[in-house]
């Protein structure tokens, strides 16, 4: 991981917040991202009442930190590119790593079904539904949340045998935590592990990341940050079934655009890991202007605005919508701008790639603000970074 030269700190004042930034270099920043970083973070923060907010940028493996404000009101300690956030859905894009690292080591196919991995779902309507199908949000209708009165393993596994699809597989998109959930514990237990041990003991060492944790450690408490709902009461994730696989990751800026890097093809990683981070670029179903990849999402470069707020906008999230298969699946492109949007009740983040260009942008907040705020940043930075 390319580390950062050196720090310094800057203080900005921040109306109506009480609010500071440091910036951390890892080459000299261009004075045009520099000034698009500093307003954009400012108009943000006073905006939605973000009480911190870290934005790092990678540019040809060349990493720039900023960070604003407090990781918490109550202590006031500074956002750092070492503070712990939760990522919310951003966690799916490494549940689809491990997918395809199984997959790269002959341990599972996504092209299986979720039948030849659970014996006892067999022939049951979810048990007849492909691997590829519950990365892609295309399993055939299931609602965002695993209902709450599923509490455990039992019940869990009653709720998907009595699952029945509302549409066929493969036809509508509907963005779903209990699909992406069920992928990961199949490929935890492909792998012989549970989901949380496989992750922690041999994805995240693989990734080269090192303080990135489905329950943080009680030595690295200090550096997780106080989350804030809508209304600024504090807030932290109370992870429910399937929570850890679908949106329970906590990990830094530092450690996030290394995971972009890697994405891009930079950095060291094995020939197992890079062919598994690959393969979660490949398109399989084109819904409006975006082709959904494994869990990722892309869009042709160069890209329009109004494209990527259509492609992260609340009707793709909370609605079903029309998907066209691409017969054969797409390969990985380079002229693509990749993205994933997350957020807890606390917590919103937003990582976005483009491999043709070598660039990567972690925006990570500890408030849960709107999806377009977090885009329309990210695209003025990007179109900055030359």
């Amino acid at each position: 991981m390319h580390m950062p030269r050196k720090l310094s700190a800057v203080a900005l004042s921040l109306a109506g917040l009480s609010a500071f930034a440091n910036v951390a270099w890892a080459e000299q920043t261009a004075p045009n991202i520099e000034a698009v970083v500093q307003d954009g973070a400012k108009q943000v923060m006073q905006r939605y009442n973000v009480p911190g907010l870290v934005i790092a940028v990678s540019v040809n493996g060349k990493q720039q930190f900023y960070t604003f404000g407090v990781a918490s009101k109550a202590t006031n300690a500074p956002v750092t590119p070492d503070t712990l956030f939760e990522v919310g859905s951003i966690s799916k894009a490494f549940t689809a790593t491990l997918a395809t690292y199984a997959q790269a080591q002959g341990k599972l196919s996504l092209s299986d079904t979720v039948g030849n991995y659970e014996p006892q779902l067999q022939g049951t309507p979810f048990g007849k539904v492909a691997l590829t199908h519950l990365a892609t949000h295309t399993a055939g209708g299931f609602p965002l949340q695993v209902p709450d009165s599923v509490q455990n393993e039992r019940q869990l596994m009653d709720y998907l045998k009595d699952w029945r699809p509302v549409y066929p597989t493969g036809t509508q998109r509907s963005y779903a935590n209990p699909s992406i959930g069920m992928l990961g514990v199949i490929a935890a237990k492909s792998l012989d592990l549970p989901f949380t041990q496989v992750m922690e003991q041999q994805l995240f060492p693989a990734l080269g990341l090192t303080s990135s944790y489905y329950t943080v450690p009680e030595g690295k408490m200090a550096l997780y940050a106080q989350g804030y709902d809508k209304q600024d009461a504090p807030v932290r994730l109370n992870s429910g079934v399937l929570g850890n696989e679908a949106y329970g990751l906590k990990t830094t800026a530092r450690d996030l655009i290394h995971f972009t890097e890697l994405n891009l093809g930079r950095g060291e990683a094995s020939p197992l890991l890079r062919k598994a981070l690959n393969d979660t670029h490949t398109g399989y179903f084109r819904i409006g202007p975006m082709t959904q990849d494994l869990i990722w999402e892309q869009y042709p470069y160069p890209v329009e605005l109004k494209s990527l707020l259509v492609g992260n906008s609340n009707k793709m999230a909370y609605e079903n919508n029309g998907a066209i298969a691409l017969n054969p699946p797409l390969p990985p492109q380079q002229a693509v701008w990749v993205n994933k949007t997350g957020s807890t009740s606390g917590f919103g983040g937003y990582a976005v790639f483009v491999p043709a260009e070598q660039k990567a942008i972690v925006i990570l907040a500890n408030k849960n603000y709107p999806n377009d705020a977090r885009v329309e940043l990210a695209y003025k930075i990007l179109k900055a970074a030359d």
